[in-house]
């Protein structure tokens, strides 16, 4: 299975891709992104796959290890893109046009120049997940300690958290900070150590919510649904009608009503109820077994890493394509509040997917270098095969 995981890995990846350039040429010629050319966001979308199977194909090519010892100046290449999207307040202050930053839909989370932008809190992440695999790598058999084991790491996870949870962006900052935890506990953190992290985390979380007064009322949306359906709670109400009318085999492809101005951002958040309108159960517990299939290919590969860093590396991206396919998936069934976080693979967008094809190609590295054991490999098996390991 070890041998095969990058098979399923890449496979998974390029059915989910294949569903969200299907379901975005269903939904966009309605989008009003286009500015009124139908299919705009598709021939976007085309060449941002494009892209990121470049990016994809040179992160495969890259010695993962390389990144152990680039991870200061990752970190750092990323805390800066964060702090460049602040500039959009500081031309608001001064009065100036903003030089790199981008504000859109109301949120001054991009940076750019010309027609081209990114999301830095997309490759923070992953820049997140690098420098703490190398801390726990570098301070293996510490990592129990308060200081090196909580501390200094915690302070590293904190000064991303906090920078794109000041971007007001609480959906990023939450699987930020959720995804460094993991990788965390995976590498050994004490237990007890996490009960002061979710108090912090917690209490960061909560003075987000009650002094952003917009996330505040999503949570009351969530809480309360039909109370809100005219307003805040809209997306995820007409969502539920999307995924109800979907039935069983759904409405048939490029069918679905709710695309029709009805669901905001049908092609890009709330891509998933369009899965679930037009091709129905089958669609949408499908799309949910190719993430699960994606997860479990992608720990096998962290599993045989050759080394520390390569396995918790290996853990960390893929636990963060698996997080954010469950929270997008959670908010678009309004089991969770609306957060805007994309499906990866499928939700329009350039940033999330360059960032979801460069956590790919990594593993796709990791296991170039991995140990794999074949049965020719384990002559005490072949001679006994009543052998155990000892554990």
């Amino acid at each position: 299975m070890a041998r095969h995981s990058i098979l399923i890995l890449v496979l998974m990846a390029a059915l989910l891709t294949a569903l969200g350039i299907t379901m975005l040429a269903s939904t966009s010629y309605f989008s009003e992104e286009g500015g009124g050319e139908a299919y705009a966001t598709l021939w976007k979308q085309g060449v941002w796959v494009g892209i990121s199977a470049a990016v994809c194909l040179v992160m495969a090519l890259i010695d993962y290890n390389r990144w152990f010892r680039w991870r200061w100046w990752v970190l750092g290449g990323a805390a800066l893109g964060l702090v460049l999207c602040f500039e959009w307040y500081l031309a608001q202050a001064l009065g100036y046009s903003p030089l790199l930053a981008r504000r859109v839909n109301g949120a001054a989370r991009w940076i750019g120049a010309g027609p081209l932008s990114f999301q830095p809190s997309e490759f923070a992440k992953i820049a997140l997940i690098v420098v703490l695999a190398g801390w726990f790598a570098t301070h293996q058999g510490l990592e129990r300690t308060a200081k090196h084991g909580l501390l200094l790491p915690g302070l590293l996870l904190g000064v991303i958290v906090l920078l794109i949870g000041a971007e007001v962006d609480l959906g990023n900052a939450f699987v930020a900070a959720t995804v460094g935890a993991g990788v965390m506990f995976a590498a050994g953190t004490r237990l007890r150590y996490f009960a002061a992290l979710g108090l912090l985390g917690g209490g960061g979380l909560m003075a987000g919510i009650l002094l952003a007064p917009n996330r505040l009322e999503r949570v009351l949306a969530f809480l309360n649904l039909e109370k809100y359906k005219d307003g805040i709670g809209l997306q995820q109400w007409v969502s539920w009608l999307a995924f109800g009318s979907g039935g069983m085999y759904g409405r048939g492809l490029g069918e679905g009503r709710m695309k029709l101005s009805y669901l905001p951002e049908a092609h890009t958040d709330f891509i998933f109820p369009m899965v679930g309108e037009e091709l129905g159960l089958v669609g949408t517990l499908s799309t949910v077994a190719a993430f699960v299939f994606l997860i479990f290919s992608g720990m096998c590969v962290s599993a045989y890493a050759p080394n520390r860093f390569g396995k918790l590396l290996g853990f960390g991206l893929t636990f963060l394509i698996g997080l954010e396919g469950l929270m997008n998936m959670g908010v678009t069934t309004a089991l969770l509040p609306n957060k805007g976080l994309p499906l990866p693979f499928v939700s329009y967008g350039g940033s999330s997917m360059v960032a979801a094809m460069a956590a790919l190609g990594i593993l796709i590295n990791i296991h170039r270098q991995g140990v794999h054991l074949t049965w020719n490999d384990l002559p005490v098996i072949r001679r006994n095969r009543r052998w155990t390991p000892q554990l």
